[in-house]
């Protein structure tokens, strides 16, 4: 099983929490373990928010990177985004929700180009059928 892991799910597995033992679990059983680049901004920018130093962002951005490959945007994935921007802000808009965003959209494109499940919280996926749902 291929697995796309998104912030939600790094959150959960950094903070110890129930969701993240959930999260161990699947990446343990996972052949392959992706995580897009744009995840890694945006921990380290919700870190920073936090005031989580330097060092410990730096040690958990690392750690991501040995645990997942690390997929770089490209042609198929921004295309992919681009189509899938459209669907979940109209299921946002239809389910009450914020519009989603872009990181939203490239962890789903992501997945799809990969062909492989999302694991995460984030409402935004719920119900999908490649999503590996980890939230309330």
């Amino acid at each position: 099983m291929k697995i796309v892991v998104d912030s939600y799910a790094w959150i959960e597995l950094f903070s110890g929490s129930d969701k993240g033992r959930i999260v161990k679990e699947k990446l343990s059983e996972a052949n392959e373990v992706y995580t897009p680049d744009i995840v890694l901004t945006e921990l380290a920018r919700k870190y920073r928010k936090e005031n989580v130093n330097v060092e410990t962002i730096k040690m958990r951005l690392s750690k991501i990177s040995e645990i997942s490959r690390i997929m770089p945007i490209n042609e198929d994935i921004a295309i992919k985004a681009s189509e899938l921007g459209f669907e979940l802000r109209r299921i946002a808009k239809e389910s009450k929700l914020k519009e989603p965003s872009l990181f939203d959209t490239i962890v789903l494109a992501t997945a799809k180009t990969l062909n492989a499940n999302v694991i995460t919280g984030d409402e935004h996926f719920k119900g999908r059928s490649e999503v590996i749902w980890i939230g309330e």
